[in-house]
């Protein structure tokens, strides 16, 4: 496995996402929550990936226990990173949460916590100040955000008067607004991102076109997965299985390897089984060529999915034929 360092951070290339863990909206149901959730993530330490992401609105912190869960015995092979949901994020509020995850989560340290997402109604002071109270506690020994713009997350930095470490962005091929600005301070200030959703919720395995339609779930609200979406992907997703083929791989695999090939940016793909966890991480050994690269944001470039109005009456057309 390949590690980025950054600001006293050391984490795997290749992360471990678990919304899906508990998760009704996945569709994975109770056995995979009992059973094949906690051997991912055990797996997931005995491949070197030490970056294990959850949230306390995950499955309502299900995800939280079941991570601590399979983390118990092996405590300090994993890099934890959850988030507190800013509904009111004073700071009594994230000092009594930020508890509360460390405690779901079994664990009396919680490596990285992280801001879900920006509140506009409450000022990041505020927030900050909770964080703060954390780390002189020892409840927290990073602080990091999610979805914050750079400017947020400027910000952030100032209310805290410490580095903010991260910021967990949308970031994949289909999903690239974090490189106008995001992506360039993290590299100017040293700061890590964490790209969540690197596949596009599976839209980036190739496996689905205008013909093969993905299995409902979550997929069912997202209008990349549409006939006329998929019929317009038709380029980047043959570039990535001819690419994949020159490298032995699967196009997943390099989806997610031209993810993290851009400087101080990591992945978390989530898993639906072992075997596609292990998968995601043997995209860490897969080295794109500077042309291969060129190819993929090419035809990224040039894909332009229906959204709006347009993507919301098809994705109700489909779910009335079905």
């Amino acid at each position: 496995m390949r590690y980025v360092e950054v600001n006293g951070v050391r984490v795997s290339a290749i992360g471990l996402g678990t919304w899906q863990f508990g998760s009704w909206e996945w569709g994975y149901g109770e056995t995979y929550a009992r059973t094949e959730a906690l051997a991912i993530v055990r797996r997931a330490l005995d491949l070197g990936i030490n970056l294990i992401d959850t949230a306390e609105i995950y499955a309502f912190g299900r995800s939280e226990r079941i991570v601590g869960e399979a983390i118990a015995a092996r405590r300090d092979a994993a890099f934890i990173a959850t988030k507190v949901f800013p509904v009111l994020p004073l700071a009594f509020v994230v000092e009594q949460r930020g508890r509360a995850n460390a405690a779901r989560l079994g664990i009396e340290t919680i490596d990285l916590y992280q801001v879900h997402w920006p509140n506009p109604l409450v000022p990041i002071g505020t927030t900050m100040d909770g964080m703060r109270q954390l780390q002189r506690a020892g409840v927290v020994r990073h602080v990091g955000v999610s979805n914050f713009s750079a400017a947020q997350w400027e910000a952030g930095e100032h209310a805290l008067g410490a580095p903010i470490v991260s910021n967990q962005v949308e970031y994949s091929l289909v999903a690239r607004r974090a490189e106008r600005a995001v992506l360039p301070y993290a590299r100017r200030a040293g700061r890590l991102v964490i790209a969540y959703s690197p596949l596009a919720q599976g839209f980036l395995s190739a496996r689905y076109d205008a013909d093969r339609a993905a299995p409902g779930g979550i997929r069912r609200t997202n209008a990349l997965f549409t006939r006329e979406n998929l019929a317009r992907a038709a380029e980047l997703l043959a570039t990535l299985r001819e690419i994949a083929r020159g490298h032995d791989a699967t196009p997943a695999q390099v989806a997610l390897a031209w993810v993290i090939r851009r400087p101080n940016v990591v992945a978390i793909p989530g898993a639906s089984s072992v075997a596609q966890l292990e998968a995601n991480a043997a995209a860490a050994d897969v080295q794109l060529s500077d042309d291969e690269d060129a190819r993929l944001t090419g035809a990224a470039d040039r894909f332009r999915p229906t959204r709006g109005i347009a993507a919301m009456a098809e994705m109700l057309a489909s779910a009335f034929r079905t």
